[in-house]
């Protein structure tokens, strides 16, 4: 080889470096400037999802069969903006076990299986109420040590067929007379005395040692006489060892009487070493609706939410129902509506707006949940 062809070799192979080098340099450019900028979009949430979970709390619905099954833009709802289901009705008794030892579980499993699908958690609902019972039970005469194995027998097949499914259940729903301090007058009081709720919390508990068991109530989410009637029970429950893990606020409002004091309120029983959860939220309105009502819902739909954000130990907000089109309070409640954040056509109305902007705020130092504590 001449010096020439030499110079030229060396010259052409320098450039390639060159060209290699610049490439690389390219590259890793590029790549630095990838791993810079993705940390930042996934900080950015992007929906009402990822919101509850940068404030570490669930983000629930209750729902219904049928429109599960049958209507597309319902479980889009449920998928697009919950992280959480509730069973509405499928899990009650008179649902679950319509005859004594015969059992239904069509319902059930299409909501477990179908949150399953859909990477969300569910919590059950419920096992002892004094509504929705069958009437081989609700007619009955029993014994205490008959309607004891009654209750085992439900309990046992409902919470062990879901056992490691279903995370929380509410065991006791609704044990207070509805406008006071007063145990209701239910069939299990009746038969079991107050003890019923204690031997009730030991059965699941022992069922599901996993499981998070709750009392849920409606009305004490401003204090008074019913509140602390609640909070005498919790606190005479722990104390005698009772595995009890969570009281649920229900927050079935009426527009314009969304207590200022929730979080106090929740404070008193997380004292306990309770958790809260805000279970069955929605807000009715009297009607005719008008857009100012629908902004003055937003409000009470973002101040609901904020007393949640505002307990660490709160770790659920559940809306009762996927729109108004599903809304129990037309039926129950003749002159009101419009209590849900979406409308009957799934549009979604101020009151989403009311819960972005809650959950948008930047999280406060809200403690990571713990696995409960065995009482």
């Amino acid at each position: 080889m001449t010096a020439q062809e030499t110079w030229h070799a060396l010259t052409r192979g320098r450039g390639a470096l060159i060209t290699a080098a610049i490439l690389c340099a390219l590259i890793f450019l590029a790549t630095a400037t990838l791993v810079l900028t993705l940390p930042e979009q996934e900080q950015t949430p992007r929906g009402l999802p990822q919101l509850a979970h940068t404030h570490d709390i669930e983000l629930g619905v209750a729902v219904a069969v049928n429109p599960l099954v049958n209507d597309n833009q319902y479980r889009s709802v449920v998928t697009e903006h919950y992280t959480s289901v509730t069973a509405e009705n499928t899990m009650k008794w008179v649902n679950v076990q319509p005859q004594r030892h015969t059992f239904d579980w069509s319902g059930p499993d299409t909501i477990v299986g179908f949150a399953e699908r859909n990477g969300l958690d569910v919590h059950g609902h419920t096992l002892l109420w004094h509504n929705q019972l069958p009437a081989w039970l609700a007619q009955g005469s029993w014994t205490p040590d008959e309607l004891h194995q009654v209750m085992r027998e439900h309990m046992q097949a409902l919470m062990g067929r879901y056992q490691g499914r279903v995370t929380s259940w509410d065991v006791i729903n609704e044990p207070f007379q509805d406008t006071g301090p007063r145990l209701r007058q239910n069939l299990w009081y009746q038969v079991l005395g107050e003890d019923y709720i204690a031997q009730a919390l030991t059965m699941a508990h022992q069922i599901d040692p996993q499981a998070k068991l709750y009392i849920n109530e409606f009305g004490i989410e401003g204090g008074g006489p019913k509140t602390d009637a609640l909070h005498r029970l919790a606190t005479h429950l722990l104390d005698q060892g009772v595995p009890l893990h969570g009281i649920g606020f229900q927050g079935h409002f009426i527009q314009g009487n969304v207590p200022e004091n929730m979080a106090q309120q929740m404070r008193r029983f997380t004292d306990l070493g309770l958790e809260v959860s805000l279970s069955e939220l929605d807000i009715r309105i009297p009607e005719p609706v008008d857009e100012t009502d629908l902004q003055q819902q937003a409000h009470e739909y973002e101040q609901a939410i904020q007393a949640c954000l505002e307990v660490p130990e709160c770790v659920r907000v559940s809306v009762w129902g996927v729109s108004d089109q599903h809304s129990w309070i037309p039926e129950w409640f003749p002159g009101y509506t419009a209590a849900l954040p979406f409308d009957d056509s799934y549009t979604p109305k101020p009151a989403l707006d009311g819960m972005t902007t809650a959950l948008s705020r930047t999280p406060s130092n809200r403690r990571p949940h713990q696995p409960h504590p065995t009482h």
